[in-house]
C-alpha cells in the first residue's frame, strides 16, 4: 500500500514489514508502539527501518499512520506515572 512519510512515499506490504524487523531487537518503548509478529517496537524505530531515514525527519503519527493502513496494531504511548503527593498533616485534605 503506498503511504507517505516524510514527504516521501513508500509501497508498503505487512510481510515485508515484519520479515524487516525479525532480526532486529525492540528498544524500550517510550512513546507510540507497534506489535510486529509476538515484539512490540516503538513507531519510530520501525519508522527508521523501513524508510532508511533519520527518525528525526518523520513524526510517529505519520508511522502510525501507515502501519495501522497496512494491518498492524498500534498502541498509544503509556500514561506518565503522575508524582506522588507528599502526606502533610497540617493540611485540610492530608496532603
Amino acid at each position: 500500500m503506498r503511504c507517505v512519510i516524510a514527504g516521501f512515499s513508500f509501497d508498503l506490504v505487512k510481510n515485508e514489514v515484519e520479515a524487516a524487523m525479525r532480526d532486529i531487537k525492540p528498544e524500550p518503548v517510550e512513546g507510540d508502539s507497534v506489535t510486529i509478529g509476538r515484539r512490540v517496537y516503538p513507531v519510530k524505530q520501525v519508522g527508521e527501518v523501513i524508510t532508511r531515514q533519520d527518525r528525526r525527519d518523520f513524526s510517529a503519527k505519520e508511522v502510525v499512520r501507515a502501519l495501522t493502513r497496512i494491518g498492524f496494531t498500534c498502541h498509544p504511548a503509556p500514561a506518565a506515572n503522575p508524582a506522588p503527593t507528599q502526606f502533610d498533616p497540617s493540611s485540610p485534605l492530608g496532603y
